[in-house]
């Protein structure tokens, strides 16, 4: 039968429909009734989405490069992700399972949200209601990474948005409208601002797997800093940090130094619900862990070592030194790598296999996803700052996040980040004049060294002139964050709203440049939600 409805509403068994077209003259709602704490409490286990973008947005993003036609690829999705087409595929990693996955996740907040309200809203369920609120706000944050521009407040009110699902569905075709950025982020900011004070970390059994309050907190502060609400940004962050945030980050020295040396173990350490440093875990059904992971399959696109691992991310050469043997040079998260040159990938996510047939080998490739951790909300705090010109603070995030993520001792300063950071060749793409030499002091590195340094269009808020100090402290905070949020995604929302321009390279072709304006910035909806009546996102022919 052909799917109707452009968000997805099964949750709870609804819209159980035949094939019949007068069977459809009368929706037949088949809801268990939920109308206890406990059931709203397991309904809510289901708000969260069971797909996520991180391979689609790892590829779309700067972190991959076309290894040629030796290699293959694993998924459809991967290759047409690298290659920023319409996709085509509906497998576990495809817009269409990210689309779903979302929407029927919101649906579940709304169940639970409406149940809440036919019982009163009573006090015993008010944590509860914070968490759908949240869910309901994550899911279409998510959605809005994927689909939308990055946020611009100068062209909110006129960029595409997406439906916003605020109750449980009774009709079977209802009229969906795609609104505007404008709306969208204004109903996720509601939601958020609702949310917050309801969190109670005393309802969960494992909190890191649901929106408690560092994770909640972690979250507005990402919004925010998405949003350009930079105080609240920091308002938030500050929340989710304490008064201690060190206690909040990981101890990569640990993790390289400590540990055994082997994949899997370092992996499980990494998504562990004991780590300080992670606020929200969530499973998926995707094959990122593969794809991006130590199984390194599908090695046609991925993360290069030459040109971008060596060149632009965190085995570039920079204020930590350049990347060598020693472990106290270069980033910690540089010497916990496996893979092949071609997908050089970080100790994050191992990928398991769930049976579903155990003698025919059949079942779904899993992971479980660090979504929010204190390392990430603190680098969010200190862009807010920087952006705002509070550049001292700035300097205290970087030199934080700094301290736990490589062994060099450096202290950074203004007058590091500017000699890495200070000058760009817009024709070959090279920024850093210089590196340290791992004693705190700079050495003279070759022009060809490069960096992770990018021409920044700043969308709808302005930052110092080109060179400045402020645009300098920018450029490092974002080749940390390039590096934090490694196989994650997070480097092509970074991409969108700071109007970064990047290049993919195509074997025996010219490379294909994402300039500012080009409109493939947002992915294409899913091909049957485009049939069934919503705008898709423009494109130029």
């Amino acid at each position: 039968m052909k799917k109707y409805n452009i968000v997805y509403l099964l949750a709870t068994g609804l819209l159980a429909l035949s094939s019949c077209d007068d069977y459809l003259d009368k929706v037949p709602d088949n809801r268990a009734e939920v109308n206890t704490e406990d059931k709203i409490s397991k309904l809510l286990v289901s708000a969260y989405a069971g797909h996520n973008s991180n391979l689609i947005l790892e590829m779309s993003s700067d972190n991959a490069r076309d290894n040629g036609s030796n290699y293959d690829f694993d998924a459809v999705e991967q290759e047409e992700a690298y290659l920023w087409k319409d996709q085509t595929s509906n497998d576990n990693d495809a817009v269409s399972d990210v689309w779903d996955a979302c929407y029927l996740a919101a649906a579940h907040a709304n169940q639970a949200l409406a149940a809440i309200e036919d019982l009163g809203n009573p006090a015993n369920l008010s944590a509860y209601r914070g968490e759908a609120l949240l869910c309901r706000a994550w899911a279409h944050f998510q959605l809005a990474n994927v689909f939308c521009l990055g946020y611009n407040p100068q062209t909110a009110d006129s960029d595409l948005g997406l439906p916003y699902s605020m109750a449980p569905e009774t009709q079977v075709k209802p009229d969906y409208q795609r609104g505007t950025m404008a709306e969208l982020y204004k109903h996720i900011s509601d939601d958020i601002e609702e949310g917050l004070p309801l969190i109670d970390d005393n309802i969960y059994t494992v909190p890191k797997y649901h929106f408690n309050k560092k994770a909640a907190y972690a979250f507005a502060a990402r919004f925010n800093l998405f949003y350009q609400k930079w105080d609240k940004c920091i308002e938030y962050a500050n929340a989710a940090l304490g008064s201690n945030p060190a206690t909040s980050l990981r101890n990569w020295y640990h993790i390289v130094r400590e540990l055994a040396s082997d994949y899997e173990t370092r992996c499980n350490a990494y998504i562990s619900a004991s780590e300080n440093a992670n606020f929200l875990l969530q499973t998926a059904s995707s094959s990122s862990g593969y794809i991006l992971g130590a199984w390194s399959l599908g090695t046609r696109y991925g993360h290069e070592q030459p040109n971008i691992a060596r060149v632009e991310t965190y085995r570039a050469p920079g204020i930590w030194g350049a990347w060598g043997s020693s472990v106290n040079v270069g980033l910690y998260m540089s010497h916990s790598n496996w893979g092949p040159v071609q997908t050089l990938n970080i100790s994050k996510y191992y990928g398991y296999f769930e049976y579903t047939d155990k003698v025919n080998r059949i079942g779904y490739r899993r992971n479980v996803y660090v979504q929010l951790c204190g390392d990430e909300t603190l680098l969010c705090r200190a862009e807010a700052y920087a952006v705002k010109g509070d550049l001292t603070n700035a300097l205290k995030d970087m030199n934080l996040w700094y301290s736990t993520n490589s062994g060099s001792g450096t202290q950074i300063t203004q007058e590091l980040v500017n000699l890495c950071y200070g000058t760009y060749d817009a024709q070959t793409g090279a920024g850093m004049k210089y590196m340290d030499d791992g004693n705190g002091g700079p050495i003279a590195a070759s022009a060809d060294n490069g960096t992770a340094k990018k021409h920044l269009h700043p969308l709808g808020f302005t930052i110092g002139a080109e060179g400045s100090d402020q645009e300098n402290m920018l450029q490092f905070i974002l080749h940390m964050r390039r590096c934090q949020m490694m196989q994650e995604g997070g480097r092509w929302c970074d991409i969108k709203r700071w109007g970064i321009e990047i290049a993919h390279n195509r074997e025996g072709l010219p490379d294909d440049k994402l300039l500012l304006n080009d409109p493939r910035r947002a992915l294409q909806l899913p091909a049957d939600v485009v049939s069934a009546g919503l705008t898709p996102n423009p494109r130029n022919n």
